[in-house]
């Protein structure tokens, strides 16, 4: 059985445990082997190894591990750049042995704005906030390793907004925070926890060399759109529209942020190279299910 390692054990990779326990010897870096998360992973048969990708000292028993591995972990709010990638990089690479496979979720931030246009993972990389350049010095980190002789194959899943139970901006809506206007509105995209968990499995069966892939449904749509339909699934008042310039006024700079920028992603290559048929194929189905699990 080939062994497997899990790097950032959030939600995405704790649904996607269920499926990788019957295929792999699972292991997971912790940074605590006691708590909640790990006596879930503890359920599931994980076995987990005690180490922290911000003390690369703590790193040593990744060496040679294992044959594949799924890299969720964010870079750090307060570097330029992505250093747990690096880290992470670093420990694997002295191993005797290397992975075969590495899959990296990444963000689709990293385009910018592209003014609403479709776009596919041709796209340049134009980032525009801080926390998009350290996904951008990530993957130049790992498709850099990829490309070196006996390295992993790497893939890159470039991922929009995730939403699920527990996941939805339910406080914001509820508070009464504005969208923007049609005239001013973006173009936004979404995935459904559930699916992304189901792509990174197919990543690391079918993922090519060096392959980015949008990881999305199909409803690339307005913002406001977004939150009207959270707030009708959930029983809420529709949040007031405003212009751009009483935007301005009223929202934090991390909520602007996000904003500023439009586009639609083109998911082709998601089901024709890896072979997903998305289960919430659309935001109705989707929220209808999150709901649900509420």
């Amino acid at each position: 059985m080939q062994r497997l390692l899990i790097i950032g054990c959030g939600d995405v990779a704790r649904r996607a445990l269920p499926a990788l326990t019957r295929r792999y010897r699972v292991f997971a870096l912790v940074r605590e082997t006691v708590g909640a998360q790990s006596a879930e992973l503890a359920r599931f048969g994980v076995t987990r190894i005690s180490g922290d990708l911000d003390r690369p000292a703590t790193l040593a028993r990744l060496a040679g591990l294992a044959d594949l591995v799924l890299h969720f972990a964010p870079p750090p709010e307060s570097s330029g750049c992505d250093t747990r990638t690096r880290h992470l990089i670093a420990a694997l690479r002295r191993g005797k042995i290397l992975p075969r496979r590495l899959i990296y979720i990444s963000t689709s931030g990293i385009y910018g704005d592209c003014a609403g246009a479709v776009i596919d993972e041709t796209r340049s990389a134009r980032p525009q906030t801080a926390r998009a350049l350290r996904r951008v010095d990530a993957e130049a980190q790992l498709r850099r390793w990829g490309r070196t002789p006996g390295a992993p194959m790497v893939s890159i899943l470039r991922v929009p907004g995730i939403y699920a139970r527990g996941r939805l901006p339910v406080e914001r809506i509820r508070r009464g925070d504005p969208v923007l206007s049609s005239a001013d509105d973006v173009f936004t995209n979404h995935i459904h926890a559930d699916d992304l968990a189901r792509a990174s499995l197919a990543a690391l069966r079918r993922g090519r060399a060096n392959r980015v892939y949008h990881a999305c449904d199909d409803s690339g749509l307005p913002m406001a759109d977004w939150f009207d339909a959270v707030a009708d699934a959930v029983g809420l008042a529709r949040p007031t529209r405003v212009s751009r310039a009483e935007a301005e006024k009223r929202l934090s700079p991390t909520v602007l942020s996000f904003m500023r920028e439009s586009r639609r992603l083109d998911n082709a290559r998601l089901k024709r190279e890896l072979g997903l048929r998305l289960a919430y194929p659309d935001i109705v189905a989707g929220l209808v299910d999150a709901c649900m699990e509420s």
